[in-house]
């Protein structure tokens, strides 16, 4: 097996266990509930919210990456970061600064921050795709390559329970966000090549959109195409997840199906109730989007 160690953050999510198993180094992400630092679990960050609790995240600032680069450059440790979607945060510009200065100092270090493009469930199988490679003996550099080839090919698509968090940031007006709660509305979202989210349909009722994600999967996958793992992220939502794993399951596309709570960075923008697949698809986000969005 190669040798080199796996960071990501605080917005993926992984199976219970898995980091651990795997030796994968996690950065925190700055979440505070209230003006307060966070420092509970899971469920008590949701049942927050729903107590009318407002959270808010920051970035990693490159302090701190210039702290976790330099431990590793200082011993000639190689090293992957894996880090939340540019599309949807400063944190790997922060990489970025971070990165240039460690070089000054440690010109022979390999480290190497790679820009997900992704969040929750989807960060996570693009870190899942870095263990395997590192199991199978790729070098730092051979992973690097292939993760950057393939994240294009990791799907998501998403709805969520309550639109004023989408509203409060900046994905509906105010109004649509207030009307569609009315007439029971539920948005569904996919990531973007860009890393960015995008509004891509509206549907009433929770089990329309809960059957449509599914569908959003049969449709990123060839006939006969079956997958050998999808994950399933939701806040606190769990019975609409399992709902949505059964529904995957009776499609025979996917083999392994994993649900996760999903990290408390990503849902303090989407809120409690919110409920995603991710997986990896037979094309890549931008011929999805020219087969199935194109006007």
């Amino acid at each position: 097996m190669s040798k080199f160690t796996i960071v990501t953050d605080g917005s993926c999510d992984l199976p219970i266990g898995y980091a651990e198993e795997h030796g994968i180094k996690v950065l925190s992400i700055p979440l505070t509930v209230n003006g307060e630092d966070f420092t509970g679990d899971y469920k008590s960050f949701y049942a927050s919210l729903r107590n009318g609790g407002t959270a808010k995240t920051s970035l990693i600032n490159p302090e701190t990456f210039v702290e976790s680069f330099t431990e590793y450059a200082k011993v000639g440790e190689d090293v992957l970061y894996l880090i939340l979607s540019s599309g949807l945060s400063g944190t790997y510009q922060s990489s970025q600064i971070a990165l240039s200065q460690v070089k000054d100092e440690y010109p022979d270090a390999k480290i190497f921050p790679i820009d997900s493009i992704a969040a929750t469930g989807l960060h996570g199988l693009l870190v899942m795709m870095a263990v395997q490679k590192r199991t199978e003996g790729a070098t730092i550099e051979e992973t690097a390559a292939f993760l950057e080839e393939k994240k294009q090919t990791l799907l998501a698509a998403f709805t969520v329970d309550d639109l004023m968090y989408l509203h409060r940031g900046g994905r509906l007006s105010k109004m649509s966000a207030i009307g569609g709660s009315l007439l029971n509305i539920k948005p569904v979202l996919n990531i973007q090549p860009d890393g960015t989210l995008q509004l891509k349909g509206k549907v009433r009722g929770r089990m329309a959109a809960l059957k449509t994600l599914v569908s959003k999967v049969e449709r990123g996958l060839n006939p006969g195409t079956v997958i050998e793992t999808a994950i399933i992220p939701h806040t606190d939502s769990e019975e609409d997840a399992n709902k949505v794993a059964e529904l995957l399951k009776a499609t025979g596309k996917v083999k392994n199906v994993h649900i996760v709570m999903m990290t408390p960075i990503i849902g303090a923008h989407v809120g409690p109730g919110a409920v995603a697949i991710v997986y990896t698809a037979d094309m890549t986000r931008a011929e999805y989007e020219e087969k199935f969005y194109k006007k």
